[in-house]
């Protein structure tokens, strides 16, 4: 994807966030604004999928990397919830007074592993000074921007904890969120990714051929609150069912570990 479509999207997913106090106003029933973190798609899905079977209007989720939501919080975006796929944006979030007050809760946690492709015979053994650079070749390496997005400043941690960032830095192929990098393994655009495991789970095209040790890199926490903006009375209600044994139960069923 270009930097002039990434652009376009962002704008456009923008405008949706800030025409969705419309929708309120116009009279509708309509499920609360959730911005989530890329990684979570299919298991937030089904959380929404589960609460309208209750009989509430279901969700309504906006899909990114956790930097982008952010920005776009602090830019103005009216939503009712934000799922972050780390304490640290959750954290600058709140510092800038975004958040409704002790309505932050960390709820999951997650596994950064080695994607590649199905087919691939490869099992790499994830340590000090592991030959990362010789498993790539003359591939490159798929990453979330570790620049801004967890995934990919996870990543960044545990390779330079392990000693092996010099060796592979001039081969990343960075991406805009997890789901991005994943989506060039998944095409072959790229032999190997570094990922979440939930990743690795929703798309059968790819395989898991090596876990980073959870020492490698800051604890992978997934915290959930309601923002300021809010005006959907059913935010706070969705935000208890995300917690509660039934949700929790979802998300694990998707490979999530829970808080």
């Amino acid at each position: 994807m270009t930097a002039f479509s990434r652009l376009i999207g962002l704008i456009l997913s923008f405008a949706l966030l800030l025409a969705a106090p419309l929708a309120h106003a116009a009279g509708g029933r309509t499920g609360p604004l959730v911005l989530a973190a890329a990684s979570l798609q299919e298991a937030m899905n089904a959380a929404a999928d589960g609460w309208a079977a209750k009989g509430h209007a279901r969700p309504r989720i906006s899909f990114a990397g956790t930097s982008a939501l952010a920005r776009q919080i602090e830019a103005g975006a009216q939503a009712d919830l934000f799922v972050s796929a780390d304490e640290a944006w959750m954290d600058e979030v709140q510092r800038k007074g975004f958040l409704r007050p002790r309505t932050r809760v960390s709820f999951l946690r997650n596994v950064l592993v080695i994607a590649a492709p199905r087919s691939s015979s490869l099992k790499i053994a994830v340590g000090p000074g592991f030959a990362l650079d010789k498993a790539l070749g003359n591939g490159r390496l798929a990453i979330a921007d570790p620049r801004g997005v967890p995934a990919g400043i996870y990543a960044r941690q545990a390779l330079t904890r392990l000693g092996v960032w010099n060796s592979v830095s001039r081969k990343l192929a960075p991406a805009e969120n997890v789901r991005a990098a994943l989506a060039l393994v998944s095409r072959g655009a790229a032999p190997l990714g570094i990922v979440y495991a939930t990743d690795v789970q929703a798309d059968p095209k790819v395989r898991a051929v090596g876990t980073f040790p959870i020492t490698s890199h800051d604890p992978i926490s997934y915290p959930v609150a309601i923002l300021k903006t809010s005006r959907n009375p059913e935010a706070e209600n969705f935000r208890r069912f995300l917690l509660s044994g039934e949700g929790k139960a979802i998300f694990r069923r998707f490979g999530f570990g829970t808080q």
